[in-house]
């Protein structure tokens, strides 16, 4: 894991975010269904930037984006503090800006915004980072992502692997979702002894130095509200260290509802959408009609409130990279028609059960014994 990790993060980045996939091991099918695909979501595309000539000014509806998200935040925290918002109106309302956010970087990671402008780009890439706290350095995170565009899927999709697509769905693969730094390290134990200290000090890179500082908070806040919870059900006192005063565990609990929870709800959703939305090991290295599904089923309207629909629209995003988050939305209608049409499936919810297999396990064997045929 950590030399592939090694190699990846060598490698340039590319501003086209794979567009342009070598399909030399993609069926003749898929290789038609692909290109109506691409031709229908740039048309309709190119038909709503002429209708609405305000979309020109990308960098412009990106930067007021991410201000307004963060005027939302910090307005929505501060109703809080003054006693006018409850906290469980406050937490989901935080998550909500937050998520406009995650898009922003995502868009940024592919230069969508200020591509000519180095300082305006990485100021945008430095305030969507720290709008989320919880989240890897962006710009390590660009090499993952362009990768993960170029292989999507496969064993060497590090992006996708880590917010666990391909494990088989159980309680502890929704505490990975939920806990990234829990994640990381469960990985680890996978990989062979000797290269676990170096895959350790590569995902420390990666989260230095707000994931540590956020998940370091986070997992002391848990463990001090489970040892009270212990310690109340049998009836007894922890004497806790002069430091732990009940102003500091006030604070912590201001904390919990600002930073953490929001950033945690907003991260499990977007985690729990991406990883069973793409599929995993049995597809053909860069097909797109494989690599991703469209959930767009009302089962889904509560994580999608938390990662602006996500499920339903990065399919597109698959098959089309130009086009920021917000067209994604306006051309979804047409996609989704097209898209349908040419085999991408649509609420395939067996992939729960399957591990975001494309197939059954039934049905590879029965593959597997008519190919060896």
């Amino acid at each position: 894991m950590s030399s592939l990790s090694e190699k990846l993060m060598s490698q340039p980045a590319k501003a086209e975010g794979g567009s342009r996939i070598k399909q030399n091991n993609i069926n003749a099918l898929d290789q038609k269904r692909i290109a109506t695909i691409k031709t229908a979501v740039l048309a309709e595309g190119d038909r709503i930037r002429a209708k609405y000539p305000i979309l020109k000014h990308q960098d412009l509806i990106g930067m007021a984006i991410l201000l307004l998200s963060i005027a939302g935040a910090v307005l929505t925290g501060w109703a809080y503090l003054e006693g006018m918002l409850a906290w469980y109106v406050t937490i989901p309302v935080i998550a909500v800006f937050l998520s406009f956010t995650h898009e922003l970087e995502h868009d940024l990671i592919h230069y969508m915004y200020f591509r000519k402008n180095k300082f305006m780009h990485n100021l945008m890439m430095t305030l969507v980072w720290f709008c989320r706290p919880s989240t890897i350095n962006p710009w390590l995170r660009r090499h993952l992502h362009l990768h993960h565009h170029k292989h999507s899927g496969t064993e060497t999709d590090l992006e996708e692997r880590a917010i666990t697509n391909g494990e088989r769905f159980t309680p502890l693969r929704l505490l990975m979702m939920l806990d990234l730094e829990l994640s990381v390290v469960l990985r680890i134990m996978k990989v062979p002894k000797h290269l676990r200290l170096k895959a350790l000090m590569r995902g420390a890179i990666g989260n230095f130095p707000l994931a540590t500082v956020f998940y370091a908070g986070w997992h002391a806040y848990v463990a001090y509200w489970a040892v009270e919870a212990a310690a109340w059900a049998v009836g007894y006192n922890v004497p806790w260290p002069a430091l732990v005063t009940p102003e500091l565990v006030a604070t912590a609990n201001t904390v919990a509802v600002l930073i953490f929870a929001p950033n945690l709800l907003r991260s499990f959703s977007i985690n729990f959408i991406s990883s069973n939305m793409h599929y995993f090991g049995d597809i053909e290295d860069g097909n797109f009609v494989q690599q991703c599904q469209v959930l767009n089923s009302k089962w889904f309207i509560i994580p999608h409130l938390f990662c602006f629909n996500f499920g339903s629209t990065h399919g597109i995003h698959h098959f089309v990279v130009r086009d920021p988050f917000y067209l994604r939305q306006m051309t979804a209608k047409k996609g989704h028609e097209v898209m349908r049409a040419n085999g991408v499936r649509f609420n395939d919810l067996g992939t729960f059960k399957r591990a975001n297999r494309w197939e059954a396990k039934e049905q590879r064997r029965e593959e597997a014994g008519y190919q060896a045929a």
